[in-house]
């Protein structure tokens, strides 16, 4: 029963829900660099590139209020981290927790949008074969 090789599930993208589109593309194109695809304002969504799953805005209906503004789980990924916190913060973005080493090896931080979603920001080199 298990799953086919022409039908192999992946995922395509997770969204954060904002409170202002516009501000919020702002901060996720000009401030962190990914690449805007797709904005649908009357739609309250847009989905913007920085790999190969994409990130989805979606203004956060009334009734999704407390959707924003939380840890999203999500983790970003720079090859040089200190730079990458060095340049953020010079912008004014906030790091509620700042680049550090963690015991099992890892080498992150936390950074938050507008809105106050968090995320992971790691250091993550490229494997050379």
């Amino acid at each position: 029963r298990g799953v086919t090789r022409g039908n192999l599930m992946q995922i395509a993208y997770v969204n954060v829900f904002v409170s202002d589109l516009g501000r919020a593309i702002g901060f996720y194109e000009g401030t962190l660099g990914l690449r805007l695809e797709h904005s649908a304002p009357e739609h309250g969504y847009a989905s913007l590139a920085g790999g190969p799953v994409r990130l989805g805005l979606a203004v956060a209906g009334v009734d999704q209020a407390a959707l924003v503004g939380r840890h999203t789980g999500i983790g970003l990924a720079v090859s040089d981290l200190e730079a990458e916190h060095r340049r953020l913060a010079g912008l004014g973005v906030a790091f509620p927790m700042p680049p550090s080493r963690k015991p099992w090896g890892g080498f992150m931080a936390l950074v938050a949008d507008p809105d106050g979603n968090v995320f992971y920001l790691d250091q993550i080199r490229a494997v050379h074969s």
